[in-house]
């Protein structure tokens, strides 16, 4: 019913930067939250960034002023800019939505593949 595609994923050397984006498509009546995720090897999932519908962002101490995340409501889309990327922010980065779907009632999560992030040192 939705789809969340990211883009934007590469290998970069650290201190070097990367823009990650992610459209949502397919049945959408509305989106609340929309953040970025990630996983590195032998690693949890932790939360990088979210935004609400409203502009409110929220970020990981990992990233704060290093990262920021922004979206298009128009376009259902969500960007990350990622700057002074260091080695340890090598991981897979998953984008996720709080999407009420046409016709549903509930709001629920969807996620997408994910875009693999390399940083060499």
């Amino acid at each position: 019913q939705v789809q969340l595609v990211e883009s934007g994923g590469g290998l970069v050397q650290a201190g070097g930067s990367l823009r990650l984006s992610c459209a949502a498509s397919g049945s959408i009546f509305s989106i609340s939250t929309m953040g970025w995720y990630r996983q590195a090897p032998g690693k949890q999932r932790e939360l990088v960034a979210t935004i609400f519908s409203s502009g409110s962002t929220n970020y990981a101490d990992s990233v704060k002023g290093r990262c920021t995340i922004s979206r298009d409501n128009a376009k259902n889309t969500v960007y990350l800019q990622m700057n002074s990327l260091k080695p340890e922010d090598t991981a897979v980065y998953y984008c996720n939505s709080h999407t009420v779907v046409h016709g549903g009632v509930f709001e629920y999560d969807y996620w997408g593949q994910g875009t693999q992030v390399t940083v060499s040192s």
